[in-house]
């Protein structure tokens, strides 16, 4: 199948207006993928990416992701985030495909992909940052969601009390550039009602 087949891509020529009410600059593109054949790229995700669950600590006791990921990316060079060593596997083409649309967007070229697979309401990710040393200091990052709709979420540092919520829909790319990662973490929180499972593949740029 060709994801990039008429109908199914919709890459914009304008810029939408930035989310964030200060301090970065992020962008949603709810329609970038088009509904047609977007859940069979879900499925050809979830049954071609080699998924793990990792571990990570907390106070001292190992506690699973709640969610399963992995890590694809050009070179050899690995990738540690929340105490965890990834190392890259090559690109799929349709992982390729799919990172050669977000770079188009985005007009910035991506060397690596983590992707998150959350299963049910459940899964989830906490607040965190994307500020790893691996990152340069304002990084481009492209989000594309295929699968269930789920929130997402931004809190500011330091003015704490400034929230805000945006739901990611199948076949929508979110980019995060500028300040974004210094001035506000993000977070894909826990629902108690089961949404259907949801694939998202974050493309960055990693500097070895």
């Amino acid at each position: 199948m060709d994801p990039f087949a008429d109908n199914q891509l919709n890459i914009f020529n304008t810029t939408p207006q930035n989310i964030l009410p200060f301090d970065g600059e992020v962008f949603l593109y709810p329609n970038f993928y088009q509904e047609d054949g977007v859940y069979d790229l879900f499925e050809e995700l979830k049954h071609t990416i080699l998924w793990k669950q990792d571990k990570m600590k907390i106070y001292g006791n190992s506690v699973s992701f709640p969610r399963l990921t992995s890590w694809y990316a050009d070179g050899d060079k690995t990738y540690t985030y929340s105490g965890v060593v990834n190392t890259p596997i090559p690109f799929t083409p349709l992982l390729l495909q799919i990172k050669q649309a977000a770079e188009a967007q985005c007009g910035k070229q991506f060397n690596s992909a983590l992707l998150n697979f959350y299963r049910n309401g459940e899964d989830s990710m906490g607040w965190h940052s994307d500020d790893e040393k691996e990152l340069s200091g304002n990084p481009v990052i492209a989000s594309v969601s295929f699968g269930a709709t789920r929130i997402f979420q931004f809190k500011h540092k330091q003015q704490k009390k400034v929230k805000l919520s945006i739901a990611l829909n199948n076949g929508s790319l979110l980019i995060m550039q500028g300040q974004t990662q210094h001035y506000w973490l993000h977070q894909v929180p826990k629902t108690a009602k089961d949404p259907g499972p949801r694939i998202n593949i974050t493309f960055r740029d990693i500097k070895y």
